[in-house]
């Protein structure tokens, strides 16, 4: 929608549609204003910050929810109930109906423990992950646990806590789905997985083998970025312990991070974290602080950055013309081809501990781990003591490796340092995603590969304008996907890519 149309649009609605519009963008300027927070507390803060920084942060979380929860948003929300809006007022006040339903069954006190046990969980979780101690994190984790079930419990007591907390992420597909869909993965990868295993391909897999100074692959990240797009008008670059983004349409910030042994995780990160940023930025800025200016939900926003990281980054079309590049960076690899960069960067590797790290194929087993340790967490059926041990043992069956300690186990991400349980599967659900709405993409765009070669990617972004972005929430999750392919979100196109692509890179 045109900033004019938005205007006429505003105009014509009631006047209680006004008004509600007005009260949800200040308190979402306040959320704004706590993500930059955030995004310091990880990038730039002093370490000494945290005391203060913990109540900022919690003092915000409060001002937002009394803001949400105030009795006047629920007398605004009743006046519409029966008001003959347009679908985009419609599909606005439903957000705002879902927001403030869940607001207003959590006391205030509980959304400020919460925040102020997140910030002091994130310290306690970059100490204990870098001197490998479990125990330093283990009673910030414990705590969470708690919060998180009382938290689900005054929204819902009735049904699974679990459940509850999954709806924060994706609220519009089912827990059902999600098992279904997690299942199905298993179910296709495992086999695959053995099958590349028992494989005699002979794949160029130490192409990027050596040091490649952290420095030089900062500038080689930054580079990557300009190659496919990003507005630096808009954005920055920076490093962080764990790979993020975070912002909105004027302002969306990415980090990577690198190791000197591993060029290619750092390009994956970053073109990972591309793909968020692109989502962001490309929401309508007219509507921005509403529902139809943010984000659908995080599995719509883990099929943009894996689309990105995977459908494009990993592709032989990205390296004839990113290798270039690369070398440019790295003469080391002057003899690395087009074709042994595609190799290395798809390799299914037999080792690998880190989910930031992972393959295409192995990475969905890292999820199913993280979901299932921390569904039984949530549920009651895990105490915190035994987390370690139980990570251990579900790589051992699920990976056929295990971690010698905690920084490379169990401390390895940073999202229950925040409390963000039911967080994981979208990263799978995200995986499926990009599959279909990419071979959607294919078959509208001609010569997509060739364009990709050449560097040219307005025809992508526009399509992804044009079906994801600009619809911000105003389409539930299936929906968006189904008016983007033309089917109904499903693993069909995942199984159908991975199959083709590992096929023909492994023989089987």
């Amino acid at each position: 929608m045109t900033t004019e149309a938005a205007v006429d649009d505003a105009a014509d609605a009631p006047d209680a549609y006004d008004d509600l519009l007005d009260r949800v963008r200040r308190w979402n300027a306040v959320g704004s204003a706590a993500g930059v927070l955030g995004w310091d507390q990880q990038v730039m803060m002093p370490e000494g910050g945290t005391p203060a920084r913990s109540k900022q942060l919690s003092t915000l979380s409060s001002i937002r929810h009394d803001m949400v929860t105030d009795e006047e948003t629920g007398d605004l929300l009743d006046e519409l109930a029966d008001a003959d809006l347009t679908d985009e007022r419609a599909a606005v006040v439903r957000e705002v109906r879902r927001d403030y339903e869940r607001a207003d069954a959590v006391p205030v006190e509980l959304v400020e423990e919460i925040s102020e046990t997140g910030t002091e969980a994130l310290q306690a979780w970059e100490e204990a992950k870098a001197e490998d101690d479990f125990e330093k994190f283990a009673p910030h984790l414990e705590k969470h646990v708690e919060l998180k079930r009382e938290y689900a419990e005054h929204i819902d007591p009735d049904r699974d806590p679990y459940e509850v907390l999954f709806e924060e992420y994706e609220p519009c597909l089912s827990m059902e789905r999600t098992e279904s869909i997690l299942t199905e993965l298993r179910e296709t990868l495992v086999p695959m997985i053995d099958a590349i295993r028992e494989s005699d391909a002979d794949l160029a897999v130490d192409t990027f083998e050596g040091v490649f100074p952290e420095e030089e692959q900062e500038a080689l990240a930054r580079e990557t970025l300009e190659l496919v797009g990003y507005d630096f008008d808009r954005g920055r670059l920076d490093v962080s312990s764990h790979p993020f983004t975070a912002g909105n349409q004027f302002d969306c910030r990415v980090t990577t991070r690198f190791d000197e042994s591993d060029p290619l995780g750092a390009i994956g990160s970053t073109v990972h974290e591309f793909g968020h940023a692109q989502y962001n930025l490309g929401l309508p800025q007219e509507q921005f602080g509403t529902p139809l200016g943010e984000s659908r939900d995080l599995s719509v926003h883990e099929s943009q950055s894996r689309l990105w990281e995977n459908h494009v980054g990993r592709s032989r079309a990205f390296w004839k013309l990113f290798l270039p590049t690369f070398k440019e960076h790295f003469p080391e690899t002057d003899d690395a081809t087009v074709e042994d960069a595609y190799q290395a960067f798809n390799q299914v590797h037999e080792d690998n501990l880190i989910r930031v790290e992972a393959d295409e194929l192995t990475y969905h087993l890292h999820i199913v781990v993280r979901f299932e340790i921390e569904r039984d967490l949530v549920r009651g059926d895990l105490a915190v003591e035994d987390v370690p041990e139980v990570w251990n043992d579900k790589y051992e069956e699920y990976l056929g490796i295990r971690p010698e300690n905690d920084a490379e186990g169990c401390l390895q991400d940073i999202h229950w340092s925040h409390g963000n349980f039911g967080y994981f599967p979208t990263y799978s659900l995200g995986s499926v995603m990009a599959a279909q709405l990419f071979a959607a993409a294919e078959s509208e765009i001609d010569d997509l590969d060739d364009k990709i070669a050449a560097g040219e990617f307005d025809d992508l972004q526009e399509w992804l304008g044009e079906n994801v972005h600009r619809h911000g929430s105003r389409y539930e999750t299936n929906e968006l996907v189904k008016r983007a392919t033309g089917d109904d979100f499903s693993a069909d196109a995942f199984t159908d890519y991975v199959e083709e692509k590992y096929g023909e890179l492994y023989g089987i």
